[in-house]
């Protein structure tokens, strides 16, 4: 059973978040090579606030790419990657700044292979998705006394929230790396989302994980969106999934995007169809 989320947490995300309905964040003709190969070209699409977009294609389309140009990872050779923030609609280039600034603006991600520390507990690793969000100089952290001690206490208080939401308590002072593959994954979302992000960046959360596995995570997923508020971009191979807890759908392709609309648009599209089946011989 999950649990709700605190005022405070969500007006954090609120504060930061544009209106439900506008875009959240605005892909423009990005171009990204590495040599002669072109990872990214000239793609581009909105996400709007409140939905979770998936980004869908066969192995080696470029969505990875495109998740490492908007978290800053990468940096496209052309293009633009807009992040709307707050109620006035600020909007903030991404293209060329350094993955701890966007972190700053309210982006935060999973990624496709966990990267977590596996000697730390849940809770310590957890605890580091606040890191953005403390002010106290390390000297007074390590003293432990007065706003150092009640800033720490607050950010606890929110990871709290986080392990409830996710159902991690019986996890909490275990070893990241003695847990099972499919808890380690559910330990990286919370990371992720313990940075209170506008924009939620999920590059295959549910890979290799068994049915029951990814029927919880995806439980999990429908939660954060729900009840914290989150926009969240979906990198998924199970169309199932995609196609059920999804409001809008990208699909690349050898770079290119050969489709974006609703699921069952896309589902629809015969393009879609032709790079997953591959074309009918005549």
């Amino acid at each position: 059973m999950t649990t709700g989320l605190t005022r405070a947490y969500q007006h954090s995300l609120n504060s930061s978040a544009v209106p439900s309905g506008q875009p959240a964040l605005e892909v423009k003709d990005i171009g990204l090579r590495f040599g002669g190969v072109h990872a990214l070209a000239d793609v581009g699409f909105t996400v709007t606030q409140g939905h979770i977009h998936a980004v869908i294609g066969p192995n080696g389309a470029g969505k990875s790419s495109l998740l490492n140009c908007v978290s800053g990872l990468y940096h496209p050779q052309h293009g633009s990657i807009v992040l709307h923030t707050g109620v006035e609609g600020t909007s903030h280039e991404l293209t060329k700044l350094p993955p701890y600034k966007i972190a700053r603006l309210g982006v935060a991600r999973s990624f496709q292979n966990i990267e977590l520390f596996s000697g730390l507990t849940v809770l310590e690793n957890l605890m580091l998705g606040r890191h953005i969000h403390m002010s106290k100089s390390v000297l007074a952290s390590l003293v432990w006394l007065g706003p150092a001690r009640r800033q720490e206490i607050a950010h606890r208080a929110l990871v709290e929230e986080v392990i409830d939401l996710l159902s991690l308590q019986p996890f909490r002072h275990k070893s990241v790396g003695s847990l099972a593959y499919g808890i380690q994954k559910r330990v990286e979302l919370g990371r992720a989302l313990c940075l209170q992000p506008a924009l939620l960046l999920l590059d295959e959360p549910m890979a290799g994980m068994n049915a029951e596995e990814k029927e919880d995570m995806a439980r999990y997923i429908l939660d954060v969106h729900e009840l914290a508020g989150v926009t969240v971009i979906l990198i998924e191979h199970d169309m199932a999934v995609v196609m059920d807890i999804s409001n809008r759908v990208s699909v690349l392709d050898f770079g290119r995007l050969i489709a974006d609309g609703t699921p069952d648009e896309v589902k629809a599209n015969p393009k879609v169809v032709e790079a997953y089946l591959g074309a009918e011989e005549h």
